[in-house]
């Protein structure tokens, strides 16, 4: 049973996790909170995690029990993410793998979120819709590789959020999407927004663009309050994913819908899922913050399945990729990446 420690850190959460044959033995992490109205830059984003890591990669071996002799393989997020951020945790993976002498491993941040939600569901051939901060595909798994069936042709669903909550100066802490929905919970006033959905791709750009506009205007005038925009939002972009979801289920046949991504664990978009699979006598799985929202046990998972396929990534080839697309499947047979 190797035991896999895994670093992530490609956006704004920075954590270590520990897996051994299934069972998660450790998983801390840290997230980079800018006052409300801003993003976080890159740059700023790694000097965070530059500041924390070693702290979470002690934690994430104190938690587990574990020294470094324990750790059969080193794993990390060698893309897709945040160009800095991602050289921060690529440089700390490939140091400790040389000091304690074990392999090593670039992982798709892509993969691990799906590894990691089929390993905490039991989903066994799910259709997935991947939603982040900086990712939005509907992914299924064909002929030992992962396709990409559908995604944004823009920004990510969970960007569109985050850029509304700078518009209304919602605090960032947990994090924008999580008071997004809360605050939707309190709304009872549908804003008609622009829905684009294009065969089995969507576009957030042009809805983003309107709100951004009409938000000012829709609020000191009284039309609605920030809390009817945040539930207009989330009603018209979940429509959205779920219709391009289920187009993907009719294709593959599939009667299983996994959904993973920091997004994932919106319990509106999951309501709203649960809905259509019921109509379609399909399951659903979900999994909560903890496995969802990035953290380091997933790229864990993911190297632990590539390691045991007989995978190692060597140091001359460690480098990142910070729009790497391809996904590839993370089975017994792995197969080389696949664009589609």
């Amino acid at each position: 049973m190797p035991v896999v420690i895994g670093f992530e850190g490609s956006a704004n959460k920075i954590g270590v996790g520990i897996i051994r044959d299934g069972e998660v033995l450790s998983n801390p992490r840290r997230t980079y909170i800018t006052p409300p109205g801003q993003g976080f830059l890159p740059g700023e984003t790694a000097k965070h995690h530059r500041g924390v890591i070693l702290t979470v990669l002690q934690e994430a071996l104190d938690e587990a029990g574990l020294k470094a002799a324990d750790i059969d393989c080193v794993a990390y997020t060698k893309g897709p993410g945040m160009g800095a951020p991602l050289v921060t945790v690529a440089i700390v993976a490939r140091t400790v793998a040389q000091l304690w002498g074990k392999p090593l491993l670039g992982v798709n941040h892509c993969i691990g979120h799906i590894e990691m939600g089929r390993l905490i569901t039991n989903a066994q051939n799910p259709t997935v819709l991947y939603v982040s901060g900086g990712n939005t595909q509907v992914i299924a798994y064909s002929e030992r590789r992962y396709r990409i069936f559908g995604e944004t042709i823009d920004i990510a669903v969970g960007n569109c959020l985050d850029r509304l909550a700078r518009v209304i100066k919602i605090s960032n802490d947990p994090s924008p999407g999580y008071n997004i929905e809360q605050m939707a919970k309190k709304g009872n006033k549908y804003i008609e927004l622009p829905y684009t959905v294009k065969g089995m791709d969507v576009s957030f750009s042009g809805i983003l663009s309107y709100i951004e506009d009409a938000a000012h205007k829709l609020l000191s005038t009284g039309q609605c309050t920030p809390e009817d925009l945040c539930f207009s939002l989330q009603e018209t972009l979940f429509a959205m994913l779920v219709e391009i979801t289920e187009r993907a289920m009719a294709h593959c046949g599939s009667q299983e819908v996994l959904i993973v991504g920091g997004v994932g664990c919106n319990l509106r978009l999951q309501e709203m899922m649960g809905v259509m699979c019921k109509e379609r006598g399909a399951r659903l799985f979900a999994t909560d913050e903890r496995f969802c929202i990035d953290n380091g046990v997933m790229i864990a998972q993911a190297g632990w399945e590539m390691f045991r396929s007989g995978h190692v990534t060597e140091l001359s080839d460690s480098w990142i990729t910070q729009r790497w697309r391809q996904l590839s499947s993370s089975s017994s047979e792995l197969s080389e990446p696949l664009v589609t």
